[in-house]
């Protein structure tokens, strides 16, 4: 039955865009570049790139790499609304905690109490992009780090089977500026501090699913596509469906300087932003002119409406 129910969910997504802002990990789309295309957008601009995209052909898988000063400096109003339009798109923060183009200042990432190389203390409360997604309204909020692959490979993948927007917020050191003793996000800073929620394992929907249950011990996911996420306890109780319950687990791993790595939370059924503007299933870009542009008909029939005083009034309030 589940292989079943994930054939009526699946849909064949192609090969899409990988699509970046500026910034040392927005250089990433000319790395991995393969049967696809890479945008290299401007400075904090990427969601805009993405909505644009997804709107224009909601067939694309769509990949979204940004850093925590692309997003959470000058791109954090767009990655708000981003969030909170649900556009399908997985977005990775490579969070470093510093500005390594332009030599090592903090970005707004920085924990409190952390030193830059020279000796410098931030002092200035940093901005959680994941508390902020959550708070928004995303449907798939994870936090990893760059050094563990088991976690990040499945938590990927889940992120690629959600229908939204899926947020990854990935701590990568910065070897050149953030790899010192007194960085809250060098190597061994989040080795020692990492407090991982759970053992993640994904099954996608087109394999045959064995799992070996124990009482009590393993939550089990199931995402848009019929595909599996199975979340292991590891000796803590967190329910990662609680919206409520990530919140207070982020704003208590701060208190007691812990970084929480995993899935933080998830919502496999939120409608996402093709559906909320009840697009057509035909890839916009691909529709022919004659659907795409109203006849001179519907637009004589409009006008005729104002002319007459019928039409669309205007909202109120300006802006």
């Amino acid at each position: 039955m589940p292989r079943l129910r994930a054939q009526r969910h699946h849909r064949r997504h192609h090969p899409g865009p990988k699509l970046s802002g500026i910034g040392c990990s927005s250089k990433t789309p000319a790395y991995f570049l393969g049967q696809s295309h890479g945008f290299n957008a401007v400075h904090g601009r990427m969601p805009s790139i993405a909505t644009g995209v997804r709107a224009a052909n909601r067939e694309l898988l769509l990949i979204g790499i940004s850093g925590d000063g692309d997003t959470a400096s000058i791109g954090l109003g767009q990655f708000c609304h981003l969030v909170r339009r649900n556009v399908p798109v997985v977005y990775i923060i490579e969070n470093n905690g510093v500005y390594g183009l332009t030599k090592g200042q903090f970005s707004a990432t920085a924990d409190v109490g952390s030193t830059m190389k020279t000796g410098k203390v931030n002092e200035l409360m940093p901005i959680d992009c994941c508390a902020i997604a959550i708070q928004l309204g995303c449907g798939f909020v994870a936090r990893s780090f760059s050094g563990d692959q088991k976690q990040l490979r499945p938590l990927l993948k889940a992120a690629f089977a959600h229908r939204g927007t899926a947020v990854i917020d990935v701590i990568s050191p910065c070897v050149t500026f953030a790899d010192h003793e007194g960085s809250t996000k060098s190597y061994a800073y989040v080795k020692e501090h990492d407090a991982p929620l759970h053992a993640i394992d994904f099954v996608p929907y087109f394999e045959d699913i064995h799992v070996d249950y124990e009482p009590g011990s393993t939550h089990e996911v199931e995402m848009p596509d019929g595909s599996r996420l199975l979340l292991k306890k590891l000796g803590v109780e967190y329910d990662a469906t609680s919206r409520e319950g990530a919140i207070q687990a982020l704003e208590q791993a701060r208190r007691e300087q812990k970084l929480l790595t995993g899935l933080l939370y998830v919502e496999p059924e939120q409608m996402p932003f093709e559906e909320d503007l009840k697009l057509v299933e035909t890839p916009l870009a691909a529709l022919p002119l004659e659907q795409a542009r109203p006849p001179k008909s519907v637009l004589d029939e409009i006008m005729s409406q104002y002319m007459t005083g019928k039409g669309l009034s205007a909202p109120a309030g300006g802006g």
